[in-house]
């Protein structure tokens, strides 16, 4: 039986030494250790890390209005990029990544390569970062020591993500906690650089030193403040160009932000192997390997967590996924898992149940699996959870900041700590 010939431009090993590969934003301080893992590999790649006005129009020109709003921002971001004359357009590939979920996140890829046709830059081969052998790439592969490091960046990134949202709202050095970060991201992205191994034990010791780090900045200093959690789409979730700097807004607000980690997505993917099998006795040969990585990763999680226990209380350890995935029992069935599906339920019971009673939950406009998973499940929240103080807040090129400003303003004038 013939295969049909592939019907975009593959990224091959003749390209893999000349070629720089642009890689949009979400998450600054886990993507930008996780691109330097490519770099230690031989990419040539660069980080984008611009977030002004006209990438939303730059992504109105070329994608439907209508379409996701990630969607937009990711092509509007890579296609200013391409734009900017900072690369040769004809030596340069991008990257994107594709779940292999229902979610219409699985189909940016097509509306890039879409939109590159549009603009005339059919010739940029884009590369697809998935896991799911849905395309393949020559020049372009992900091996299991790549793969290694940046699990490790993941969970170094989690644990300075989570310690600078709760040492912002209290430092008494405007910045302090901002140069932690930047002392830490440099030191890390030195070491993977130099590094040809990485040491479990020096992955820990890591630990150590980045949590004593952020402990001085807070010192005795209590922590009293409005906690705001923040859950949602993962892209508008964790992404400043996304949420139009929803953290930095809500700590002019006074208030804490508190935001589940990106290794609990992590989680979330790999455990619904195991949802697959149990519902529809399918994949068998996944579920085994996806209970094996699930244990891995979740033994990895529990080392930090027990870790920041000895910082308690000037800092609250990131929560047990295997406990957070347990709390949709009797709300929502693990099998609705398009997008973030029971994750985002989990996630608001999970800051509920740590005593953060006040929840935004960010959701692209039109967002089905945030409509039903998110904004749909609010009601029952409440009902078994009185007091607790949600409101969904929607993004897309239309909505202004103002608005979904002054809603999240009528929110916090109901919260309570």
């Amino acid at each position: 039986m013939a295969v049909a010939k592939a019907d975009y431009v593959k990224f091959t090993k003749e390209m893999r030494d000349e070629y720089t590969i642009l890689v949009p934003t979400m998450l600054p301080i886990h993507f930008k250790l996780i691109s330097n893992v490519l770099v230690r590999y031989g990419y040539k790649i660069d980080f984008l890390e611009d977030v002004d006005g006209n990438i939303k129009e730059s992504g109105l020109r070329y994608v439907h209005n209508d379409t996701c709003y990630p969607a937009l921002l990711v092509i509007g971001q890579l296609i200013n990029a391409v734009e900017s004359g900072r690369y040769d357009k004809d030596k340069i590939a991008l990257l994107i990544t594709q779940t292999g979920g229902g979610c219409r996140a699985s189909n940016y890829i097509y509306l890039l390569r879409k939109a590159l046709k549009k603009a005339g830059y059919g010739h940029i081969p884009v590369i697809s970062l998935n896991f799911n052998m849905l395309e393949k790439h020559p020049g372009f592969q992900l091996t299991l020591p790549m793969l290694y490091r940046m699990l490790y960046c993941a969970f170094y990134g989690d644990l300075m993500m989570l310690m600078a949202n709760q040492c912002r709202p209290y430092e008494k050095h405007k910045g302090d906690t901002d140069r932690v970060v930047k002392k830490w991201v440099n030191r890390l992205l030195d070491e993977s650089s130099h590094s040809s191994t990485m040491r479990y034990s020096h992955v820990k010791k890591n630990y150590r030193l980045i949590a004593d780090d952020f402990n001085k900045i807070l010192g005795d200093t209590p922590r009293d403040k409005v906690k705001v959690g923040i859950v949602g789409e993962i892209y508008v979730k964790f992404s400043p160009l996304g949420n139009n700097n929803l953290e930095q807004f809500l700590l002019k607000e006074n208030v804490e932000p508190v935001i589940p980690g990106f290794v609990d997505f992590c989680l979330y993917c790999v455990y619904n192997g195991l949802v697959d099998y149990d519902l529809y006795r399918i994949r068998p040969f996944k579920a085994f390997g996806s209970k094996f990585l699930y244990r891995f990763l979740l033994k990895k999680q529990r080392y930090i967590r027990k870790m920041m226990q000895d910082y308690y209380p000037n800092f609250m350890p990131m929560a047990d996924f295997d406990e957070t995935q347990k709390r949709v029992k009797g709300y929502i069935n693990q099998g609705a898992k398009m997008g973030e599906g029971w994750l985002l339920t989990a996630e608001m019971l999970e800051l509920i149940s740590e005593g953060v009673n006040n929840i935004i939950c960010t959701q692209p406009f039109g967002c089905l699996p945030n409509h039903i998973a998110g904004k749909g499940m609010m009601k029952p929240i409440k009902e078994r959870n009185p007091g607790v103080n949600i409101v969904a807040i929607d993004y897309d090129p239309g909505a202004t900041a103002i608005n979904q400003e002054n809603r999240i303003k009528l929110m916090l004038s109901n919260a309570e700590r």
